[in-house]
């Protein structure tokens, strides 16, 4: 299926590329979270006359994730958790876990902004996990996970 993209999406393209997808991205992703749009001759026509207010509000997602992205650069958030004598935790520190104290500190962050490179975290110590605010901005967040004696 052949779509216009609305927003810039991760390995796919920018805004205002006409690209082929398979049907079921196109329908089940792109097209319910308005990333995309069908590339039919009357879409690409009215794209046109609102491409320049769509790049406007795009400048604007990606200055308000830039201010953010320079807040929260170098924080260190400190996560508590059960654990064992030997530093394995009894369970483990999820996106959602690390999305919960952000949010605690006032970072409007969602749970899946945050990317886990190894999976949830499963020992104590500090880990270095990605939040992606916007598709160009990603900032590197340290995470010192402590354990409590059960």
């Amino acid at each position: 299926m052949q779509v216009i993209l609305l927003e810039k999406v991760v390995n796919l393209g920018n805004l205002g590329d006409v690209v082929k997808v398979k049907d079921g991205y196109a329908r089940n992703f792109l097209i319910p979270q308005r990333k995309a749009r069908r590339a039919t001759t009357a879409a690409v026509a009215e794209f046109e006359v609102k491409r320049a207010e769509l790049e406007k509000i795009a400048a604007e997602k990606l200055a308000a994730a830039t201010a953010q992205g320079e807040k929260l650069a170098g924080q260190s958030l400190q996560i508590s958790q059960k654990a064992g004598v030997d530093g394995r935790l009894f369970g483990s520190v999820t996106n959602g876990d690390i999305a919960q104290v952000l949010a605690k500190q006032g970072f409007d962050v969602e749970k899946s902004q945050i990317r886990l490179p190894n999976g949830p975290l499963k020992t104590t110590g500090d880990h270095t996990v990605s939040v992606a605010l916007h598709t160009d901005v990603v900032i590197d967040v340290t995470i010192a996970v402590i354990g409590e004696q059960a």
